[in-house]
Protein backbone atom coordinates (compact mmCIF):
# COMPACT_ATOMS: atom_id res chain seq x y z
CA UNK A 1 0.00 0.00 0.00
CA UNK A 2 1.28 3.32 -1.01
CA UNK A 3 0.03 7.08 -0.12
CA UNK A 4 1.06 9.76 -2.20
CA UNK A 5 0.39 13.29 -0.92
CA UNK A 6 0.46 16.48 -2.61
CA UNK A 7 -1.08 19.58 -2.94
CA UNK A 8 1.74 21.48 -0.45
CA UNK A 9 3.27 24.96 -0.80
CA UNK A 10 3.89 28.21 0.05
CA UNK A 11 0.95 30.90 0.85
CA UNK A 12 0.03 33.91 2.54
CA UNK A 13 -1.38 34.06 5.72
CA UNK A 14 -5.13 34.04 5.10
CA UNK A 15 -4.42 31.58 2.08
CA UNK A 16 -6.10 28.83 1.15
CA UNK A 17 -4.52 25.09 0.37
CA UNK A 18 -6.19 22.17 -0.56
CA UNK A 19 -3.99 18.77 0.08
CA UNK A 20 -4.90 15.12 -1.46
CA UNK A 21 -3.68 12.13 -0.66
CA UNK A 22 -3.92 8.88 -3.65
CA UNK A 23 -4.04 5.31 -1.94
CA UNK A 24 -2.75 2.76 -4.38
CA UNK A 25 -1.73 -0.92 -4.13
CA UNK A 26 -3.41 -3.43 -2.22
CA UNK A 27 -6.54 -2.57 -0.68
CA UNK A 28 -9.86 -4.57 0.32
CA UNK A 29 -10.90 -1.86 2.82
CA UNK A 30 -10.37 1.61 4.03
CA UNK A 31 -11.99 1.88 7.50
CA UNK A 32 -10.20 5.18 8.65
CA UNK A 33 -8.69 7.91 7.10
CA UNK A 34 -6.90 11.04 8.58
CA UNK A 35 -4.13 13.71 8.29
CA UNK A 36 -1.28 14.70 10.57
CA UNK A 37 1.05 17.19 10.82
CA UNK A 38 4.39 17.70 12.06
CA UNK A 39 7.40 20.57 12.85
CA UNK A 40 10.86 19.81 13.57
CA UNK A 41 11.22 18.63 17.50
CA UNK A 42 7.39 18.10 17.61
CA UNK A 43 5.43 14.65 18.03
CA UNK A 44 2.99 14.70 14.96
CA UNK A 45 -0.34 15.72 15.71
CA UNK A 46 -3.71 14.55 14.65
CA UNK A 47 -5.22 17.65 12.33
CA UNK A 48 -8.47 16.02 11.39
CA UNK A 49 -9.82 12.61 10.56
CA UNK A 50 -12.68 10.58 9.69
CA UNK A 51 -12.84 7.32 11.44
CA UNK A 52 -15.02 4.17 10.79
CA UNK A 53 -18.30 6.04 12.24
CA UNK A 54 -17.84 8.73 9.46
CA UNK A 55 -17.82 11.39 12.16
CA UNK A 56 -14.79 13.51 11.39
CA UNK A 57 -13.20 15.13 14.06
CA UNK A 58 -10.68 18.54 14.18
CA UNK A 59 -8.16 19.60 16.38
CA UNK A 60 -8.98 22.66 17.86
CA UNK A 61 -6.60 24.82 16.17
CA UNK A 62 -7.97 24.10 13.13
CA UNK A 63 -11.88 24.00 13.65
CA UNK A 64 -13.70 26.06 11.27
CA UNK A 65 -10.83 26.39 9.00
CA UNK A 66 -10.04 22.60 7.67
CA UNK A 67 -12.25 20.10 6.25
CA UNK A 68 -11.41 16.85 5.61
CA UNK A 69 -13.01 14.61 3.00
CA UNK A 70 -12.85 11.28 1.36
CA UNK A 71 -13.84 9.85 -2.15
CA UNK A 72 -13.97 6.01 -1.55
CA UNK A 73 -14.47 5.14 -5.27
CA UNK A 74 -10.99 6.96 -6.17
CA UNK A 75 -9.21 6.11 -2.83
CA UNK A 76 -8.97 9.97 -1.75
CA UNK A 77 -8.34 11.39 0.95
CA UNK A 78 -8.38 15.48 0.79
CA UNK A 79 -7.81 18.46 3.22
CA UNK A 80 -9.46 21.93 2.26
CA UNK A 81 -7.30 24.22 4.16
CA UNK A 82 -8.82 28.09 4.55
CA UNK A 83 -7.42 31.02 6.71
CA UNK A 84 -4.06 29.35 6.55
CA UNK A 85 -2.00 30.99 9.53
CA UNK A 86 1.87 30.72 10.24
CA UNK A 87 1.38 28.60 13.16
CA UNK A 88 -0.06 26.11 10.53
CA UNK A 89 3.36 25.88 8.60
CA UNK A 90 4.50 21.90 9.18
CA UNK A 91 4.61 18.87 7.29
CA UNK A 92 1.25 17.14 6.17
CA UNK A 93 1.07 13.31 6.56
CA UNK A 94 -1.73 11.72 5.23
CA UNK A 95 -3.07 8.19 6.98
CA UNK A 96 -5.20 5.52 6.54
CA UNK A 97 -6.62 2.44 8.60
CA UNK A 98 -6.89 -0.10 5.44
CA UNK A 99 -7.47 -3.88 5.05
CA UNK A 100 -4.86 -5.34 2.28
CA UNK A 101 -7.33 -7.95 1.67
CA UNK A 102 -10.57 -9.60 3.44
CA UNK A 103 -9.36 -11.89 5.74
CA UNK A 104 -6.69 -9.61 6.69
CA UNK A 105 -6.31 -7.57 10.06
CA UNK A 106 -6.23 -3.30 9.02
CA UNK A 107 -3.45 -1.64 9.58
CA UNK A 108 -1.91 1.75 10.05
CA UNK A 109 0.04 3.31 6.51
CA UNK A 110 1.63 6.67 6.40
CA UNK A 111 2.48 9.13 3.55
CA UNK A 112 5.70 10.90 3.19
CA UNK A 113 4.16 14.09 3.83
CA UNK A 114 3.77 17.34 2.09
CA UNK A 115 5.21 20.54 3.48
CA UNK A 116 3.09 23.38 3.47
CA UNK A 117 4.65 26.90 4.37
CA UNK A 118 2.72 29.54 5.83
CA UNK A 119 4.47 33.37 5.29
CA UNK A 120 3.83 36.62 4.20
Amino acid sequence: VQLQASGGGLVQPGGSLRLSCAASGRIYSINAVGWYRQTPGNQRELVAAIPASGKTNYADSVKGRFTISRDNDKRMVYLQMDSLKPEDTAVYICNIYAAPSYSDYSYDYWGQGTLVTVSS
